[in-house]
């Protein structure tokens, strides 16, 4: 496993963000800079149900693609409409601190994301009043560690990115110093 400090993100940020958030916002303690705290990938399956090979496989993608083994979910209520009963497997989901986080968020912001076609930009408006930033993927095709030849499902997840900050300028301000290509 690498280590914080190994991290090529967490050297742009110990010497490049937190100095210009420093001085944009006032603070007079470094221990003051919001930072990041996790990132939560989180994938829903509802052809789990039908085909539990299809969330085997999924959990063997995300795992390829974090670096960590997730987490299989199940389901709180049964959902008779989905035909979904009390503690089936419907998706998976992974939290990553440390190491992990900052080389997926760096992988993510580099090399996944002007994967995408026609990408113009993060929206700005997926904030959730606390300074954490929510990111939807429809295809996780776009990340290299996904072999094409072998995907049998494209599936969707969703990227939490949860951080230390107050307010949403904050964590905006935070994400935008580490690279997250906002839309103008």
């Amino acid at each position: 496993m690498s280590e914080v400090t190994d991290a090529r993100l967490y050297q742009r940020y110990r010497s490049e963000a937190a100095p210009v958030l420093m001085r944009e916002f006032g603070y007079r303690n470094a221990m003051e800079v919001p930072r990041l705290e996790k990132i939560v990938l989180n994938v829903g399956l509802g052809a789990a149900s039908e085909n539990i090979k299809v969330l085997d496989r999924a959990v063997e993608e995300i795992a390829a693609i974090t670096g960590q083994r997730p987490v299989v979910t199940r389901a709180k209520k049964a959902i008779s409409n989905f035909k979904i009963r009390e503690g089936m497997p419907v998706g998976c989901s992974v939290t990553l601190r440390g190491g992990r986080m900052y080389e997926f968020l760096d992988r993510l912001l580099n090399f996944a994301l002007p994967r995408v076609r026609d990408f113009r930009g993060v929206p700005d408006r997926a904030f959730d009043g606390r300074g954490n930033y929510s990111l939807g993927i429809r295809e996780h095709t776009i990340f290299s560690e996904i072999d094409l030849d072998k995907v049998e499902k494209i599936i969707g997840l969703t990227v939490c990115i949860v951080t230390t900050a107050d307010t949403d300028a904050e964590g905006k301000a935070l994400l935008r110093e580490l690279g997250m290509p906002f839309r103008s």
